[in-house]
């Protein structure tokens, strides 16, 4: 009988510890601090305006791709330049900028932000605005940090150096999924004025950008700056 009661009480500690786990795992996910700083910006305060944000670290022969689309539909864009890509390309720093287009700092070496403490972000940071302002000409004021990594030290050294963090809205994933179709239905899926929406210079972006361009013009929305959609 003994045995019986302790074999029943052993049981009902074990459901009850089941019971409580699944709950638990199905507690809505807290946010990492990062994700709600205000010192980022995940969207802008545009009514009809788009931004496309395009992070370079590769792909020249399709940033001059990307550039020729944009003008033909009178569009303007924010590129984030890696430092030790337009180390190698210069010219086309400078073709980006000469075109109208924004400019900001993705970092020097494509880093994780969110591991380097406060000197060394502030020492990667300090070498790309540096550099990309003496390459383009341009003011750097804005920075997207690689694979959207940082932490609170990142942001203190942006700060610090003036610069504003900038995240995305909407994430085509367009490096990954080397599809045409969902880069194009990624960025123009329920986008509103405000919106940022992250791409890569691949061919299969660059092949879909004239119809995320349409889609917008379509929707009533201006492809616009980063800077100009913060206001």
């Amino acid at each position: 009988m003994k045995k019986r009661a302790v074999a029943a009480f052993t049981n009902l500690a074990l459901a009850l510890i089941v019971i409580a786990l699944g709950a638990v795992c199905f507690l809505p996910a807290v946010a990492p601090a990062s994700e709600v700083d205000d010192r980022v910006r995940f969207r802008g305060n545009s009514e009809d305006g788009v931004s496309l944000m395009f992070n370079v670290y590769w792909g020249t022969d399709e940033v001059y791709g990307i550039l020729d689309i944009l003008d033909e539909y009178g569009a303007r864009a924010t590129f984030f330049l890696g430092g030790c890509w337009a180390d190698d390309n210069v010219a086309c720093v400078r073709e980006i900028s000469r075109r109208g287009h924004e400019i900001g700092t993705h970092g020097y070496f494509h880093k994780e932000h969110d591991k380097l403490s406060l000197k060394e972000n502030s020492d990667e940071l300090r070498t790309s605005k540096e550099f990309l302002t003496l390459a383009s000409g341009q003011e750097i004021v804005l920075f997207a940090p690689p694979s959207g990594a940082y932490n609170g030290d990142t942001l203190t050294a942006a700060e610090g150096l003036g610069l504003t963090t900038v995240m995305w809205t909407k994430d085509t994933i367009d490096w990954r999924d080397k599809d045409e179709q969902l880069c194009f239905s990624r960025a123009t899926a329920d986008v509103k004025g405000g919106d940022f929406i992250l791409l890569h210079p691949m061919e299969h972006t660059v092949r879909a950008l004239p119809r995320i361009l349409r889609e917008y013009k379509r929707q009533g929305l201006r492809a616009i700056t980063v800077g100009e959609n913060l206001g």
